[in-house]
């Protein structure tokens, strides 16, 4: 059984080496790594040249991570497919136990398993909040550690590759759309990879766009926004202009009002249950002033 294993890349030289080491290190060997860079212009191209023979990569303008991957996807053969980015890790013993799982499982479409968030220095420092398959669940947070997945080629076929309008939820848009569609996911209870946690990460560095790129995903997906979600996206809306901690009950009361305006925003009404919810955080603030 034959890994494809797809690396989006650009300008990320202080971590893809460690990215390209994690993949040329595991035990099976029935593997092949691309990378496609979207034209990096620090020292990534000059790390990739040193894996040519090893790997198989090309640096080009692109139109974003998802554009990257399917470029990838193409390139690529492997009955399964796993994309690794280049600031993220796999573990020693990640492929053997994967294509195992697979061989066992010929039912399962699609394979994850646990993960880490890791530092700048390749340290963990938090369990990455993984969940057994549930896709009621999955609809409400996205408990999949995306480089600690696996899915076979033939759901490409079926299903199509990323959406390349999404720059930060494409994963999460593609397992949602796999579990609507009926694929069989399986979780292993074992670490797979490492997933880098810092700053300078797109997703951190641009919290609030994030968050409404998958609000708006969802509500195509699924006709509505959950409420976890528009509480979410409210929390980072108000942490960007109110201090939590120096002024928790404004705090809280902002967060209220900003949900009800998200949901009025997105789902054009506002569920009874964040009727309550934010009723009771605005009771709490004003009775505790």
């Amino acid at each position: 059984m034959k890994l494809s294993i797809v690396t989006p890349s650009f300008n990320q030289g202080a971590f893809i080496e460690r990215t390209l080491s994690s993949v040329q290190s595991q035990d099976y060997k029935a593997h092949e790594h691309v990378v496609f860079d979207g034209g990096s212009s620090d020292n990534t191209v000059a790390i990739l040249s040193q894996y040519t023979g090893r790997i198989h990569w090309r640096s080009e303008p692109d139109k974003g991570q998802a554009h990257a991957i399917n470029k990838g996807i193409r390139a690529t053969d492997g009955e399964i497919i796993g994309w690794l980015n280049s600031d993220d890790i796999y573990y020693p013993g990640a492929f053997r136990t994967v294509t195992a799982y697979f061989e066992t499982h010929p039912d399962v479409d699609v394979v994850y398993g646990m993960a880490d968030h890791i530092d700048v220095h390749d340290k963990p420092f938090e369990n990455y909040p993984t969940e057994p398959w549930d896709f009621e669940r999955l609809k409400q947070t996205c408990f999949i550690c995306q480089p600690a997945l696996f899915f076979r080629r033939d759901l490409v076929a079926k299903h199509g590759l990323l959406d390349e309008s999404l720059q930060y939820c494409m994963d999460y848009e593609y397992w949602l759309r796999l579990g609507a569609c009926g694929a069989r996911f399986g979780y292993l209870g074992q670490k797979l990879a490492g997933s880098r946690l810092y700053g300078e990460t797109k997703t951190l560095r641009n919290r609030k766009e994030a968050h409404a790129e998958i609000n708006d995903m969802l509500l195509r997906r699924l006709a509505r926004v959950p409420d976890h979600w528009l509480y979410g996206y409210a929390h980072v809306v108000v942490d960007q202009r109110i201090d939590r901690d120096s002024h928790p009950r404004q705090f809280a009361a902002e967060v209220a009002l900003r949900s009800i305006l998200a949901a009025i925003y997105w789902n054009n009404r506002v569920s009874q249950n964040m009727r309550r919810m934010t009723l009771n955080w605005i009771v709490h603030a004003a009775l505790h002033r």
